[in-house]
Order: structure tokens, then C-alpha cells, then sequence
């Protein structure tokens, strides 16, 4: 954990809310370093910042939730990103993580839901709702190529993503390959976005139905 605690941005258009969450947070041992109403003044402000996890709001003005998270992912692609919405519906979840979210979180959830979310997806884990694996394993719509390359993959994108389909951890990808955990992290982020797949078991599906691992008994 980052030393001081985990260090977190707000985005939210209502004062209110950004407090409320900012009090809580802190309660619970979590540092807030900045806070936003909308997408231009967040964007303004987290690259000095380079928070650990920001938490943005799906409904902004001007720019919304899931073209900030696509534009946060190449300002700051070493921060974890966390949509806080009032909308459960499936169609949000997985729009927010095709847009590069790590987490979802709705507002009528328990807040200290929220701290835990901020928590695992902090240690690299993903916090979508239960109930919903099976929408998010599924690849966008058009992500549908008959080969990865299709879906612009690079070729050392498609080296990871059989790797990953073959069971290697992002350890065992970055010794492979002689590189860092925190690339390989990234490699497989970027595979995921690309996808539009939140999980390794949709990417080793992914991986399996166009033939890029022999492992036919693997189970997605």
C-alpha cells in the first residue's frame, strides 16, 4: 500500500456527494488529494496529482464518465480507475468497463462498499457487481475479428494474451518475456480495454475460440 495510505481523486458534479464520500474515505484511512465537478477540471489536475485510484462519476457534464475513463487510462495509465453511479443497470457496468474501469460501485450501496473497492482494485484486482460475469466476459460487439490481430492487437499483445490463456500469472508473463510485472500488468490492461474483456477468464476464452492455445480442455 502507498505509505500514508491509499491516495484517491473524486469526480463528481454534485458538492454534496464529493463531500460526503471525501469524509468517509478519509475516515476509513484513505487519502482524498483532490476532487473535480466535471471531466475538464479532473483532467486539468490528476496528472500532477497521479493518484493511486480516482472515482469518477458516470454522469458528468460536458464529458462523460466513460470518455473520461478512456482518457484517464492514457493520462495517467498507472492509476486505477472506479465508476461511483446511481444507475445499477447492467448496460452501465459494462460500458464503464469496456471504457477501462477497474471497479464499479453504485451510490446506494453501503459507502464502505466503496473503501473496499478502492482496496482490492488498488491491489490489482477487479470490484464489478455480483451477477454479471457472463455480460463482462463477453467481447464488444466489434471485437469480433477472426483473428487478434484484427482487434489491433500488437504482436506482443497477442504473446501475452496466450500466455495468459495458458495459466501464466503477470509474474510468470514478465519473467517469459524479461520484463516487468508492472508491464506485464500493463500489457494485460491494454489487452482488456482493446477487448473490451474485464477478466482473464473472458481473455483466455477470447484466446481459445480463435486459436491462439492448444489447450482445448482449458476451462474460460
Amino acid at each position: 500500500m502507498t505509505k500514508g495510505g491509499i491516495r484517491v481523486f473524486l469526480v463528481d458534479d454534485h458538492p454534496l456527494v464529493r463531500e460526503g464520500v471525501r469524509s468517509f474515505l478519509v475516515n476509513h484511512g484513505v487519502t482524498v488529494v483532490g476532487e473535480a465537478g466535471d471531466a475538464k477540471e479532473a483532467l486539468r489536475k490528476v496528472k500532477a496529482l497521479a493518484p493511486d485510484v480516482v472515482v469518477l462519476d458516470v454522469n458528468l457534464p460536458l464529458i462523460d464518465g466513460g470518455e473520461l475513463a478512456r482518457r484517464l487510462r492514457r493520462l495517467i495509465p498507472m492509476s486505477k480507475l472506479i465508476a461511483f453511479s446511481m444507475h445499477a443497470g447492467e448496460a452501465y457496468v459494462v460500458k464503464m468497463a469496456r471504457c477501462g474501469v477497474q471497479g464499479y460501485v453504485t451510490k446506494d450501496q453501503p459507502p464502505i462498499d466503496l473503501v473496499e473497492a478502492i482496496r482490492h482494485v488498488h491491489e490489482g484486482g477487479l470490484h464489478f457487481p455480483a451477477g454479471m460475469t457472463d455480460a463482462l466476459l463477453a467481447p464488444a460487439p466489434e471485437s469480433t475479428p477472426a483473428k487478434a490481430g484484427g482487434a489491433g492487437l500488437t504482436d506482443r499483445e497477442v504473446e501475452v494474451l496466450t500466455m495468459l490463456a495458458e495459466g501464466l500469472s503477470n509474474k510468470g508473463v514478465a519473467v517469459k518475456l524479461g520484463i516487468s510485472v508492472r508491464t506485464a500488468e500493463t500489457h494485460r490492461e491494454n489487452l482488456a480495454h482493446k477487448l473490451g474483456i474485464a477478466t482473464v477468464a473472458g481473455l483466455t476464452k477470447y484466446a481459445l475460440q480463435r486459436g491462439l492455445t492448444s489447450l482445448g480442455s482449458h476451462k474460460a
